[in-house]
């Protein structure tokens, strides 16, 4: 396995959890309009993942894991206005939450220790 494979593949596990929450979101107004941008911010972690590992330098590394870490977080935050909002039954989300949050916090070690060494 290559260095990077196993978040990869967390990630792409990830976007996949999301298109299934988002299958099962309300068809209401709200539930559409966060559907559509959960599907976004929440599948774009695992190619924009796969752009970072093909950066061009250290710094192009850390740019791309910036735009990661940003869609993970703003994921994160469509998760607990769904979670909030109560539009799904909570066990439906909670893991779903908890991944993104791992994710979250993996990348931004990531970028903290490849900013650390670009220095």
């Amino acid at each position: 396995m290559a260095k990077g494979d196993d978040i990869e593949a967390r990630l792409i596990g990830f976007a996949v959890q999301v298109l299934d929450l988002c299958d099962r979101l309300p068809k209401s107004a709200a539930g559409l309009h966060i559907s559509g941008q959960l599907l976004r911010s929440g599948s774009s972690p695992a190619p924009n993942y796969a752009e970072t590992r093909g950066a061009e330098s250290t710094r192009d590394f850390v740019h791309k894991l910036g735009i990661v870490l940003k869609e993970l977080n703003e994921s994160r935050v469509w998760l607990r206005i769904v979670r909030e909002r109560r539009m799904l039954p909570e066990g439906e989300v909670s893991s779903v939450y908890k991944e993104c949050d791992e994710l979250c916090r993996i990348i931004a070690a990531s970028r903290r220790t490849a900013e650390a060494n670009f220095r």
